[in-house]
């Protein structure tokens, strides 16, 4: 081949190459063009401008997706010249195509008809979940359907809104707490209150926050949700989210004044009813006082009530801002009693990076409550003091009749100065930070502070404590301090059908709590107070105390997620727990659980009920949690205290008390574990009805109790051991409906029912045995010290009454009995075999309702609830029935006639069914639109506790449900006794205004 041919061959290849490679170049040019990708976020909304976290945002095409944050952000890479799909249940999805100027995206989706309940979304525990995802039983309460009104205790608004959830307030005293139960109790000297979390912090005083400032509750029942909580989840937990800024600016004011009297008392002989039984039976020695007084009356007043709340919200994109100042004023309806708060909260967050993967949130919450306890024993002195004798006498001063071992109620409330104030503390400052688009790392540290100090005094010219002592007066003061560091990574993933989600972390928590107090009698003058201790002559050893002490827990926790198809979910968590208040062979628990959850509804095979059928889904699960609550630190050791002993120091030539042993060290002391199962059903029907059905089996053991034991080998004779085991079966029902769905007018109703038994299944081990705990302490009323009205035994629930039963009245007036063979004998017949089961507090069914229509712009609504088959200890009619007190002091009229000649003796003569039924509110309201960007004004007028549908005798049922703090002198549960701590609760009837201006 010549040059020239050579030339024009090469020529030839190079130019084909060259073409190939233009060509190569050009496609892959393309290639990369199409395939650019770009990091995009955005923030999706509903139709009324809420945030929604869960939706799902998927590159279409693709397998590529992500879901919204809590806030409802997410930030996804994707391909420039594709499209995402934005899709949440319950809305219709939106297809949004990618450009090269895409980056922040507000996305609102619309509403497509699905049942509302369903795409809540709810707190589950280091996390919210769509409702729909949900796997576990959890109840969830939102603003408004919170209870209204004045309202002293924050747990007030839950009553009759969660099925097997009972808030019992056993005082109608403004200042006094409720008593939460949620399935049942699970322990006879621990904690039985659900743990209560507050924006993610978990174990705060629920009171810290105020009723105004919170966005919803919700419940979370079953052991597969409370497990992440570990030895703290037993009771159930109560996770609170407070209020947040929200886009825009507005104010809201709300304020409300009421007035409060006492409905119902007990009806003892007025003094002219005294005067004729005196008449009739001519009682030579009765003496008349001359006066006509109504004892009762006499200790009450009417009962003004003031709230004002005031906050502002401010919020944008990328931060947001709300704080609010509340003041609450609550007289009580006993004289001196009441309740006056201050509280205070302030949130905010802030976004940070062009795709806002940081976010710093943080909250403030403090109140101050300043409350004059009253002395419970002036109900005892208004129920038995003769009606003929004046509050004061001829000079004005307060009448005292000598002899009579009942004192002037009105006296004791006068004379003595009870005050106290407690602070409230709670910060926390939490950072989310987004990174490989998948993951969210989040570190939370907060800070919880509570202080109570209080001062009493009583002046010499007291009766009783005043004028023995000369003067008494007294300083307490208590604190306790939270402080919790947590730190845990979300991982959340779309793929395809599969919703894949994980979470680790790790947390802990330091309380510490200190206190003391002092007193002194013998003061020369009362000028002082309680506020110059020193200026008491009168001293003694025990006027001095002080405490302190520390606890820590230390804790692992993770919970994985998967959901295929939004068919089927599947959740398991698992929590590891180190605390310092238990024993050195028991320090660590584990707390696992497992659940799942089948969407039937959403097969193929249900498409023929599309019509009627919104929503059916299976839910089972089965977990394992704890209870360390209310266990004092330094339980398993061995403790030592003063004794009675003293020895002699030939040192210092000085006697001195001897130190002894006080307790017994247990290493092998740890927590109380629960064990439960829960199946549960949700349903929705014709787009109006949802519901759910549970049905639960829990087992606590290793309960603890104080046992006794044998000196030697013990240095004490007693022991803190786990040993007994308690089991709690029931249903729950919930359902809420809009019956009637129109343009003006609009009906809806809630409907809570539940059911619970409770049964102690072991008390004994080969180590520690008891065969019966007897509480229901009757210490204090007259003839019956020592006496116990109460069993705690195997195959009883808690709360048993234990006694002898009535045969009625013979011809004399007595009361027979039945003795254990069913014969009727009287009272001196019986022995202590022929003690039997006399009913129990535990309530047969519990029942919450409520309704609300509006018109126009006219609303109307009521909520009640209910507790039926319990029975109480009526034990202040028990002892006013006492043939034996007339003429010296008073009796119920019904005495008269009853024919009852026995002094006062325990059976269920006493024993009264305690059902009930309360009207709780009654509201009737007017909103004015102003045209001002949706702004509002509305009033109201509302009636709080109008009636109670009952057949108790005693001034209130539901007062007799727990003792004063739900123990007796025992330190053992004791409720349903009635025992002259009858607080009056009010009937209240306020108005009220709201006003929203929004810009």
């Amino acid at each position: 081949m010549n040059s020239k041919n050579t030339k024009s061959v090469l020529h030839q290849m190079w130019t084909a190459k060259a073409a190939v490679l233009m060509i190569f170049m050009l496609f892959l040019s393309v290639s990369t063009f199409a395939q650019t990708k770009k990091q995009i976020s955005g923030t999706v909304y509903d139709n009324t401008g809420t945030v929604l976290p869960g939706a799902s945002i998927i590159e279409v095409g693709t397998k590529n997706g992500t879901t919204t944050d809590f806030d409802g952000k997410f930030s996804l890479q994707v391909a420039v010249g594709g499209a995402i799909e934005v899709s949440f249940i319950g809305s219709t999805t939106q297809k949004i195509q990618i450009t090269g100027n895409t980056s922040n995206l507000e996305v609102r989706l619309q509403n497509d008809g699905y049942t509302l309940a369903e795409v809540q979304v709810v707190s589950v525990g280091y996390g919210k979940v769509k409702k729909s995802d949900l796997t576990g039983a959890i109840s969830t309460v939102g603003a408004d359907d919170l209870v209204k009104g004045t309202i002293g205790s924050t747990e007030q608004v839950l009553q009759g809104k969660v099925a097997g959830l009972n808030i019992i307030r056993p005082s109608g005293d403004p200042a006094a707490g409720s008593t939460i139960r949620l399935r049942g109790g699970t322990s006879l000297t621990a904690s039985n209150s659900p743990l209560i979390v507050v924006d993610g912090i978990a174990g705060v005083d629920i009171n810290v926050v105020q009723p105004s400032d919170i966005k919803s509750i919700d419940v979370l029942k079953d052991a597969s949700a409370t497990a992440i909580y570990g030895s703290r989840g037993a009771n159930g937990v109560i996770m609170i989210t407070t209020k947040s800024g929200t886009k825009g600016v507005s104010v809201v004011y709300n304020g409300q004044t009421g007035v409060g009297y006492v409905n119902d008392n007990l009806d003892l002989l007025s003094a002219n009813q005294w005067r004729g039984y005196v008449r009739q039976n001519q009682i030579a020695d009765a003496v008349d006082y001359g006066a006509n007084t109504n004892w009762q009356k006499a200790i009450e007043q009417t009962a003004i009530s003031q709230s004002h709340t005031l906050s502002i919200n401010s919020g944008k994109a990328d931060s947001g801002f709300r704080t609010s100042l509340s003041y609450l004023n609550n007289e009580g309806v006993i004289k001196k009693s009441g309740l006056e708060r201050l509280s205070g909260n302030v949130s905010a967050y802030q976004f940070l990076g062009d795709n806002k993967e940081v976010k710093f949130d943080m909250g403030l919450f403090a109140n101050i409550d300043k409350w004059h306890p009253i002395d419970y024993r002036i109900f005892e002195r208004a129920y038995n003091l003769n009606p003929t004798i004046p509050v004061y006498d001829a000079n004005g001063n307060f009448s005292l009749v000598t002899g009579n071992i009942y004192d002037n109620p009105v006296e004791i409330l006068t004379n003595r100065t009870f005050d106290n104030e407690r602070h409230r503390l709670l910060g926390y400052f939490k950072t989310d930070v987004k990174f490989l688009n998948d993951f969210t790392a989040t570190a939370n540290i907060s800070l919880e502070h509570n202080a109570v100090k209080g001062g009493t005094y009583k002046p010499s010219y007291a009766v009783m404590e005043g004028q023995t002592e000369g003067g008494f007066a007294q300083r307490t003061y208590a604190e306790y301090t939270n402080a919790q560091g947590e730190l845990y990574v979300n991982y959340s993933k779309v793929i395809d059908k599969h919703n894949i989600s994980a979470l680790a972390g790790y947390s802990y928590l330091e309380n510490i709590y200190e206190g003391f107090g002092a007193q002194r009698g013998g003061f020369v003058t009362d000028a002082f107070s309680y506020n110059n201790l020193g200026a008491g002559y009168n001293y003694r050893l025990s006027d001095v105390y002080s405490y302190k002490g520390k606890s820590n827990l230390v804790s692992f926790y993770a919970r994985a997620n998967y959901g295929y198809d939004g068919k089927y979910l599947l959740t398991a968590t698992v929590r590891r727990d180190g605390s310092s208040r238990f024993g050195e062979n028991n320090k660590w628990g584990t707390f696992p659980s497992a659940s799942a959850a089948w969407r039937i509804s959403n097969e193929e095979f249900m498409e023929s009920s599309k019509g009627w059928l919104d929503n059916l889904k299976l839910r089972v699960g089965y977990g394992v949690t704890g209870n360390q609550d209310g266990i004092g630190e330094y339980k398993s050791l061995s403790i030592l205290g003063v004794g009675n002993d003293s020895y002699y120091d030939p040192v210092t030539k000085t006697w001195s008390l001897a130190y002894s042993p006080k307790q017994n060290p247990n290493p092998d002391l740890k927590w109380e574990s629960t064990e439960q199962v829960n199946i549960g059903f949700d349903f929705g029907l014709f787009n109006r009805i949802t519901g759910s059905f549970e049905w639960y089996s829990k087992t606590t053991k290793d309960l603890l109790y104080t046992y006794e034991v044998p000196q030697p080998p013990y240095l004490v004779g007693t022991m803190l051991a786990n040993v007994g085991e308690m089991s709690n079966k029931g249903v729950e029902l919930t359902l809420n409906a809009d019956i009637i769905r129109g343009d003006k007018f609009n009906w809806n109703a809630n409907l809570t029912l539940g059911h619970n038994v409770q049964k102690i299944e072991k008390l004994s081990n080969p180590t520690y045995k008891t065969d019966v705990i007897y509480s229901g302490s009757l210490h204090g009323l007259a003839g019956m010290s020592g006496q116990y009205s109460q069993i705690i035994a195997e195959g009883y629930p808690v709360g048993t009454f234990w006694g002898f039963k009535n045969a009625g009245l013979d011809a004399n007036g007595k009361i027979q009995y039945y003795n254990a063979a069913g014969q009727v004998v009287d009272e001196s017949a019986l022995v202590d075999a022929d003690k039997t089961d006399l009913g129990n507090i535990q309530p047969d069914l519990t029942l919450g309702i409520g309704m609300n229509f509006t018109y126009g712009n006219f609303d109307l609504g009521f909520s009640g609830y209910g507790m039926f088959g319990q029975k109480a200890l009526n034990a202040t009619n028990m002892m006013l029935n006492d043939p034996n007190r007339l003429p010296a002091f008073n009796v119920p009229d019904s005495f008269l006639s009853s024919g009852i000649t026995s002094a006062p003796k325990y059976s269920d003569y006493w024993i009264e069914d305690a059902s009930f039924f309360r009207l709780q509110t009654l509201t009737f309201g007017y909103t004015l639109p102003l045209k001002y960007k949706k702004s509002k004004f509305r009033m109201y007028v509302m009636g709080e506790n109008l009636f109670v549908i009952t057949g108790y005798k005693g001034v209130d049922p539901e007062i007799g449900l727990n003792a004063q703090d739900g123990v007796d002198q025992t330190g053992l549960a004791a409720p349903g006794i009635d025992k002259y701590n009858n607080y009056p609760r009010p009937t209240t009837i306020s108005v009220g205004l709201n006003f929203t201006l929004n810009n």
